[in-house]
């Protein structure tokens, strides 16, 4: 075996396991494993789960609150400023920025990731191109999916459906779309749909992205779904706007979209720092009803959208905290709720991705992460050490970290 980790727990309650690890592979699960490892690493009785899968991030405008800040924290605020900054990243400025984000949720567990990568006739491909390049440098640490993502809109800024014909050719891996900042959103969701069906892509749009439920657009996104047969291959973030929808409707939209299969990736820390910015008393939380998604079957991940800039000025990539913060502000602390909210960044996003072979079963990639706690019920709530990354079979992350009070 390559890699040998004793004593692991699985699953509280059970028995503890030792898993072997021998070409990136899974090899063995069992209470007991006496063949001999190039590697062993004892968990003595910490928990091990599959790596982490980052749903929704943007690299390429990430670190760059320090430039120009959004001094009113709104939404549009966010967008004009990013619109100004944008045309005075240079390659070598986002690669370098890109790349010290995509190591940061390296070294916090990630092992796979999606991210969103915009261009616009006015900036070109240089931030895709860039994010295409990462992909294949770090393609032996993470596994990327990159999404073609037209933050601009598409008919609003002419040229860009061209572009994302030649994003798609350029080897974007998922058609994105930004429904709400564009007009008509409808039309703007069936020209996405024409670009995933010509390349048989999935589809993940920016949805719905307001603290309003006025001039939604994901009912008709769910009934192109249904009606393309794409049930199951279409995510969408932020999806704020159903948290201002009266009950009723609200039920019927959520419905909708477990018929469609959507997965909904909820932003938690993008979403409370820029929504209902203008409410003056019993501000709302402006954050996708998580529960409700839940408990009507839909597939809910939680992810971090930005780290450090206009749309989310702070993060430092660790997945781990997105979900603690999800916590409170979605009332998931309950007994029967905190078990529901790790496979929001584990096994809900790698069945949104498309992983395959994810998951610790004999046979499946060797993609795992030791956490420094022994429970794993409490394995968000004690925002633990990763103390171990393991990528395709290769140890790629280590820390250790010696705690020591003096009296």
């Amino acid at each position: 075996m390559d890699i040998l980790i004793k004593q692991a727990r699985l699953n509280d309650g059970e028995a503890l396991q030792d898993i072997g690890i021998k070409d990136g592979k899974i090899i063995a699960i069992s209470e007991y494993i006496s063949e001999n490892a190039t590697q062993v690493i004892n968990a003595d009785g910490r928990v091990l789960i599959p790596g982490l899968v980052e749903s929704h991030i943007h690299l390429d405008k990430a670190l760059i609150a320090d430039r120009k800040p959004n001094m009113s924290g709104t939404l549009h605020e966010a967008i004009d400023v990013t619109a100004e900054l944008k045309p005075t990243f240079t390659e070598e400025d986002i690669y370098e920025r890109a790349k010290k984000a995509l190591e940061m949720i390296i070294a916090h567990g990630v092992t796979a990731v999606r991210t969103h990568s915009e261009f616009d006739p006015a900036q070109g491909f240089s931030g895709f191109k860039t994010i295409l390049k990462l992909k294949e440098e770090y393609r032996d640490l993470i596994d990327m999916q990159v999404v073609a993502f037209p933050q601009e809109g598409i008919f609003k800024a002419p040229g860009t459906e061209k572009m994302m014909y030649e994003a798609m050719d350029m080897g974007a891996d998922v058609v994105g779309g930004i429904p709400y900042n564009d007009a008509p959103a409808n039309e703007h969701i069936d020209l996405i749909f024409d670009i995933a069906k010509k390349y048989d892509k999935d589809i993940d749009l920016h949805q719905d992205f307001s603290d309003e439920a006025t001039d939604t657009s994901i009912e008709y996104l769910c009934k192109k779904t249904i009606q393309e047969n794409y049930q199951g291959r279409v995510s969408v973030g932020h999806l704020t706007a159903l948290h201002a929808m009266e009950p009723e409707r609200l039920n019927q939209v959520i419905d909708l979209i477990a018929q469609a299969q959507i997965s909904v990736m909820a932003l938690p820390a993008t979403d409370l720092h820029l929504g209902a910015r203008n409410d003056k008393y019993n501000v709302r939380r402006a954050v996708t009803p998580i529960r409700k998604l839940r408990d009507a079957g839909v597939n809910v991940c939680l992810a971090t959208n930005n780290i450090r800039n206009a749309f989310t000025p702070y993060g430092n990539g660790d997945l781990m905290q997105i979900a603690m913060l999800a916590i409170p502000v979605a009332h998931l602390g309950g007994a029967s709720d905190l078990p529901t909210v790790l496979p929001m960044i584990t096994e809900n996003p790698a069945k949104a991705l498309k992983l395959q072979n994810y998951g610790i079963q004999v046979g499946n990639k060797a993609d795992v992460v030791l956490l420094d706690t022994k429970v794993k019920a409490d394995a968000i709530i004690d925002l633990p050490e990763r103390n171990y990354v393991i990528k395709d079979g290769r140890i790629t992350v280590e820390v250790k970290k010696e705690v020591k009070i003096f009296r």
